[in-house]
């Protein structure tokens, strides 16, 4: 059985990587990597969506236009709020 770690693709480590995750935030920063509860993103924007009146799709298209907003040096999000993670050059508006 393979954990959650070992989920994580190769290829999205250490590059700027985006968690859609189930609540109203959105979090966007390089991948460092993951372990059995958590994946690590450093240098990261981790944004509550209902603080602006744009939706998710639009914030990220900026934040691929213009970079991220780091907030955070380095943020655990758990493997169970994650909806999706994409690269953000994966983002297209």
């Amino acid at each position: 059985m393979t954990s959650p770690a070992d989920s994580v693709p190769a290829e999205l480590i250490g590059r700027n990587v985006v968690l859609d995750l189930a609540s109203p935030y959105v979090c966007v920063g390089v991948l460092e990597g993951a372990d059995h509860r958590y994946l690590i993103l450093a240098d990261a924007d981790l944004h509550d969506l209902r603080d602006s009146k744009t939706t998710r799709e639009h914030y990220l298209v900026e934040c691929r236009r213009v970079g991220v907003r780091v907030n955070r040096q380095r943020v655990y999000v758990r493997h169970e709020e994650v909806v999706s993670l994409s690269a953000l050059d994966a983002v297209v508006d």
